[in-house]
């Protein structure tokens, strides 16, 4: 207790005895012991009240022995199957934890890893990733005071996350690898990173690329064999040297059929080659038909129906079918886009169509139109005034924004013969050209885009576009922007994309298990997200051998159910609202891919090089005594005895407080007993 405490405490028993002098002492002539009584529970009363304002305390001090943590961390992924034995490093773990010159020097804490990182004291190889980086820096979180030494027992071969040699950890940790497995460099050929796009189209090329890799010092030569569903696409021999060990491999394949395949990329083995299961690589891409079909109206012969026909048909994707007005309906219910080129009464049939089912549909108009017709019978824009015609130059709008334009630009364009008319869009539109006329802008529309309603439409106020395609081809000789132009518009106009109120996000392919998730967003009916909703899914094998229904979890913004347990093969699910009737199906396919199996040996310079920038040092798991010696002689983890300062209050307030009441409850009573109040 300190000084000025005790003379605190001094000075209330002097204050005390002062006050109940004056009190009971000081010119009072009454006699007796009753007045002594009650001097001394008055001063028990004053002395606690000033004691409970002084509050004494004193200080007690605690000497404790602080030890530096030994972490061992122990990589479970599959690859150290191969790389060693769980007995193996279970009794290297063991020979570490029971050294007593460690323990008196540690607190011994052990951890497992694959790709996330938990206390464990139990060794299973069962992990399909492995993320060394997630769990150095996971530790380098948890153990922030003190000296740290990270043991980490791993054959350093790393399948996600960030680069692990390039991680720099807290100044009092140091990280010691220990290096499991084989350390001998074998000649290997392998497949590595494959690039496919997610969807192809019927009967157009796509792209693989594909990245084969060697490893050895020799020269070699090697087969790359490209197969879809199990049938060789193409083939070809590529060299390698110690120098040259890497060629990316660009092949065009033709997709032939609808629906999801898996391409396969193998290379052949070498002689003597120790690990062959990298030797392959399996993705898989869909190959879907979206073949638009696409219907010119005309009643007469143009070179713009001709123009507009091949750079429609330049994709393979769309077909164009030559009609007359007089067609019948059944023939249009099949088309996904209508042009109406320069209307006339003989239309009135397929604007009859148009208006019943909302056809997406293109109209052009020029010089045989037959506008009171046209104003007549549609409601989307009105020409009035002369209908004089002109040769119209047209102007791009540059802040168009429906659809991507590519390089198409009008400058130096020939004119369309137009007319020369008030013309007035009576639907929401963007306008994507206006007219001049003799080098002036008429701020008039010449191709415009009407949003309004559920239906796309497009209307062109004049003839002659072949000409247009002319130019492009006598600009750049090649059709290819006219046509890219002319794609985009019809890939606007034949789109009718409507929001659902069940959107599913998933992969095609998932190249193994631990990836497989499914994510469902449902919306109620005014389009708000319903967290409230029971989303179940239901999955089953291609080949009917599995089946199971689960509920779909809530995920923040959207469901999710995780597949991680699932088997390599194809799958078909449907994702359903209950007490909705709302459901979607789809099929997605896990492939036999393992990343662990990927390489036999062990990493050790890269752990090598771990070890030296983070203070440590590399051993070998024949070598642990090495390890040990080490962490037990090492000043750097020497035990600190450290002391703790225990401050504690001298008297309870709480005893304070019931002197005090029962003082003043009892001097209270002799004075009441007494007739003194």
């Amino acid at each position: 207790m300190e000084l000025s405490t005790v003379l605190l405490i001094v000075l209330a028993v002097a204050a005390a005895l002062i006050l109940v002098y004056f009190q009971y002492f000081y010119k009072n002539p009454r006699k007796g012991s009753l007045k002594i009584l009650l001097a001394a529970l008055r001063f028990i009363t004053l002395f606690c009240g000033l004691l409970l304002l002084i509050n004494p305390k004193f200080v007690s001090k605690d000497y404790f022995v602080e030890k530096a943590n030994l972490i061992l961390v122990v990589d479970n992924s599959t690859s150290m199957q191969d790389a060693s034995s769980q007995t193996d490093i279970s009794q290297a773990i063991q020979q570490i934890s029971q050294n007593n010159a460690i323990n008196e020097r540690f607190s011994i804490h052990q951890y497992g890893f694959g790709n996330t990182i938990s206390a464990s004291d139990s060794i299973q190889f069962d992990r399909s990733n492995t993320d060394i980086s997630n769990a150095l820096n996971t530790l380098n979180e948890v153990f922030v005071n003190g000296n740290n030494a990270i043991v980490l027992f791993s054959d350093g071969n790393q399948t996600l996350g960030r680069d692990y040699e390039y991680i720099t950890l807290n100044e009092n940790s140091t990280v010691n690898p220990v290096v499991v497995g084989d350390t001998t460099q074998y000649e290997d050929i392998s497949v590595g990173l494959i690039n496919v796009n997610k969807y192809a189209f019927l009967r157009n090329s796509f792209p693989i690329e594909s990245t084969i890799r060697y490893q050895g010092s020799r020269a070699v030569s090697s087969t790359v064999t490209i197969s879809i569903n199990g049938s060789r696409v193409h083939q070809e021999r590529i060299n390698f040297s110690a120098t040259k060990n890497s060629q990316t491999l660009n092949t065009l394949v033709e997709a032939q059929s609808v629906g999801v395949k898996t391409i396969k990329i193998e290379v052949g083995t070498l002689d003597n080659e120790r690990n062959t299961a990298n030797n392959s690589k399996e993705t898989a891409i869909e190959v879907i038909d979206e073949k638009t079909n696409v219907a010119i109206v005309s009643d007469m012969l143009h070179p713009d129906i001709g123009a507009l026909k091949k750079s429609i048909e330049s994709n393979e994707q769309r077909s164009v079918t030559l009609l007359k007005p007089n067609v019948s309906q059944s023939e249009l219910k099949d088309m996904g886009l209508i042009i109406l080129y320069q209307p006339n009464r003989n239309f009135r049939s397929i604007y009859e169509f148009i208006n019943n089912s909302g056809a997406n549909h293109f109209t052009i108009t020029g010089s045989k139109t037959d506008w009171n017709f046209l104003n007549g019978i549609q409601e989307s824009f009105t020409v009035s005034g002369s209908r004089q015609a002109e040769d119209i130059l047209p102007v791009l709008n540059n802040a168009f924004g429906l659809f991507g334009l590519g390089n198409f630009a009008v400058d130096g364009f020939p004119p369309l013969k137009g007319t020369l008319a008030d013309i007035q869009l009576n639907k929401e539109s963007e306008t994507l050209m206006f007219q001049q006329l003799q080098g002036i802008n008429l701020e008039k529309p010449l191709f415009s885009i009407l949003t309004e309603s559920n239906t796309k439409e497009a209307v062109l106020f004049g003839e002659d576009i072949w000409r247009w395609r002319a130019q492009v081809y006598r600009n750049e000789q090649s059709f290819d922007t006219f046509d890219e132009f002319i794609g985009n518009l019809m890939v606007y106009l034949g789109s009718n994309k409507q929001r659902n109120r069940l959107e599913l996000d998933y992969e095609l392919v998932f190249d193994n298990a631990s990836m497989a998730k499914i994510r469902a967003s449902y919306f109620d009916e005014s389009y708000q997200f319903d967290s409230n909703a029971n989303i179940s899914i239901s999955i089953k094998g291609r080949e009917n051998d599995f089946s199971r229904t689960s509920p779909m979890l809530l995920k923040g913004s959207f469901y999710e159910v995780d597949l991680s347990d699932l088997g390599s093969r194809e799958y078909e699910f449907t994702v359903t609202v209950q007490d909705e009737n709302l459901s979607r199906s789809a099929t997605f396919k896990i492939l036999d891919f393992n990343p662990e199996k990927q390489l036999v040996s062990s990493n050790y310079k890269k752990m090598e090089r771990l070890a030296s920038k983070n203070r440590g040092q590399a051993y070998y798991l024949d070598k642990l005594e090495e390890l040990q010696t080490n962490l037990s002689s090492s000043q750097q983890f020497l035990p600190v005895q450290k002391s703790r300062d225990n401050v504690v209050s001298l008297i309870d307030f709480r005893i304070l407080l019931g002197l005090i009441i029962l003082s003043l409850a009892a001097e209270w009573f002799i004075r009441k007993y007494n007739g003194l109040i």
